[in-house]
């Protein structure tokens, strides 16, 4: 694919671009590897149960359970022999060995566990009804067998596990219950297929029926993690009747005071929203955007992420759906997430405000209205590359959609500084964009017959000298692009038409008193002649010019980008007193 194709797919990605509604809000295709992997981090898709010590073990074998029984140190060979025996003593304490085994938190056997053939007895162990202490700690071996690879959790399902787990889910001892659950967790973790087929198990009923007030917050915790794991995925999506299953009880526990809670229950909604408008509609149907919203001013940045990636999910939806955002204020939280003193919080706020600015005028105007500009510029200005580079989006994105008015409210609110600097960045596509996002706002200009008042204005932020070195940039398509502007609007031409007068010329560009060396190449025959200009404003005294060119000259745009002056501008400024002036000629 061309440079000009890659660039033109982008672009594709933004409302306003390609005018199809089905097509206009971007997606999170460029930035979706980074924030899986920053998501690994915040929302595992598995979970080993490690053990911390002997003594806090009281939670999972409860006093009325029995006594604790030894715990006994086994080769893999007494291991193998202990689980195949009949001795349910000897049975125990083997398969206690495996749990301790699998439960180092560096470097668990599991493969070799696997090798021993020993799976399909820990899963008959899990049917042994009359055994709560043997079931438990089979189900604890197998859960973290399952939090291992692909292949770990495939011989464990495999093993025939996924029916006595489910089955287990009724079991009236509370910590095999849990157990099971969280062995269900990775299950349904590792992959859209075990997610299925768990499902199609009929595995969601009885979780839910754990859902309730009097479930323990550490139980509640597992089960909602473990729901979250059901909503996740994607080729294929988790099926729709099971998504309408789900959300009533994660509504429920988006109103628990638990934050781990809240957390997962909030990443399970933002992963239901991570797809297509019509799956986006099935969360906003719910109701729950005003508690999303909230839940994004939290204090606490395990809320405040999945939260906000949920709403940002929405906001890639239909125009309908946006405002269903807005109006549950999400606008009004945005300004304090774009100054977040996490970085990746102001990313994806940026985003967020990308795709609110991708929509029409009238959501634009509510992006102006609420004050989302100061901020936005100052993250353009002082903010991470990442979140720079979402902001980038946003003004292209409010370039691209608004109106002319509004366009002049964004360069009013000081934009076009931290927009050009960036032109100094290393990445490529970032430059693209900015370029565009410059040509809309000379086309806004033209509309107002500004053209030359932003000229200049790009030329006092230094921004044609950016220009002009991205000529000689890496990328052919941010050269051609860079030229385009230049010689569309800051060719000499520019002054050829204007009839300035020197007093005009004076006070237009007097404000500079430094000495300046100009070296202009002529192109036609490639002479050099460098002129050194001693500027002093307010003071008058004689001066000698001379400025011998015996070839016609056209300015080129690099040696132009303080003064932009035709030759004729020139020699009739100086024949001012308002300058002092000495100009050399050397002609090489």
């Amino acid at each position: 694919m061309s440079l000009l194709n890659k660039h033109s797919e982008r672009v594709r990605k933004f409302k306003n671009k390609g005018k199809d509604p089905t097509t206009l809000r971007r997606q999170r295709a460029e930035v979706m590897i980074e924030l899986r992997k920053a998501k690994k981090d915040e929302q595992i898709l598995k979970r080993r149960n490690v053990e911390q010590n002997e003594v806090g073990m009281e939670r999972n074998f409860p006093a009325e359970e029995g006594e604790r029984h030894e715990m006994v140190q086994l080769s893999l060979e007494e291991i193998l022999q202990g689980v195949n025996g009949s001795d349910p003593e000897l049975q125990l304490q083997a398969t206690q060995a495996t749990r301790r085994l699998l439960s180092r938190r560096k470097d668990p056997p599991i493969s070799e566990i696997i090798e021993l053939g020993i799976i399909p007895r820990l899963v008959e162990f899990l049917t042994y009804a009359d055994n709560a202490p043997l079931q438990f700690e089979a189900a604890w071996a197998l859960t973290n067998i399952a939090a291992g690879t692909s292949d770990h959790t495939k011989a464990v399902v495999e093993g025939g596990a996924l029916p006595a787990f489910i089955s287990l889910l009724s079991s009236p001892h509370m910590h095999v219950s849990e157990q099971s659950v969280w062995a269900l967790g990775n299950i349904a973790g590792d992959g859209p297929l075990y997610r299925d087929a768990l499902i199609s198990c009929n595995a969601i009923p009885p979780l839910l029926a754990l859902v309730s007030p009097a479930t323990p917050v550490w139980f509640l915790r597992n089960i909602t993690w473990t729901l979250s794991n059901f909503c996740r995925h994607k080729n294929p999506y988790p099926p729709l009747d099971a998504v309408h299953k789900i959300l009533p009880a994660l509504i429920c526990l988006l109103e628990h005071e638990d934050n781990e809670i809240i957390s997962d229950s909030c990443w399970a909604t933002s992963f239901l929203t991570d797809g297509s408008n019509d799956r986006i509609q099935v969360v906003v149907d719910t109701g729950i955007l005003p508690r999303l919203v909230e839940l994004m001013a939290s204090p606490e940045l395990i809320v405040v992420t999945p939260a906000l990636r949920t709403v940002g999910n929405v906001v890639t939806g239909t125009n309908e759906q946006t405002q269903a955002a807005i109006d549950a204020g999400v606008l009004a939280v945005l300004p304090h997430l774009l100054q977040h003193a996490k970085p990746t919080i102001q990313k994806e706020a940026a985003w967020m405000l990308s795709n609110i600015a991708a929509g029409p005028c009238w959501q634009v105007q509510q992006l102006i209205a609420c004050g989302l500009l100061p901020p936005l510029v100052e993250l353009l200005d002082k903010g991470n590359f990442n979140a720079q580079k979402e902001a980038v989006w946003a003004v292209a994105n409010f370039t691209t959609g608004g109106t002319v008015e509004q366009i002049v409210e964004l360069v009013q609110s000081g934009v076009l500084k931290p927009l050009l600097n960036l032109l100094l960045a290393k990445d490529s596509k970032t430059i693209l964009v900015i370029l565009d996002t410059i040509s809309n706002l000379f086309l806004a200009a033209e509309k107002l017959g500004e053209t030359e008042r932003l000229c200049l204005l790009v030329e006092r932020l230094d921004g044609l000298e950016k220009l002009e070195a991205l000529q000689i940039h890496d990328n052919k398509m941010v050269c051609q692009v860079a030229l385009n502007i230049i010689e569309k609007y800051f060719s000499g031409e520019v002054f050829k038409s204007s009839e300035l007068s020197a007093e005009e010329l004076h006070n237009r560009y007097g404000c500079l008193d430094s000495i300046l060396l100009l070296e202009f190449k002529l192109a036609s025959a490639g002479a050099i002649a460098v002129a050194d200009v001693n500027t002093k404003c307010g003071e008058v005294s004689s001066f000698g010019a001379e400025l011998a060119c015996r070839y016609e000259w056209k300015p080129p745009t690099r040696l132009i980008t303080m003064l932009r002056l035709h030759l004729n501008c020139l020699a009739l400024l100086m024949g001012t007193d308002l300058w002092k002036k000495r100009v050399d000629s050397d002609l090489r």
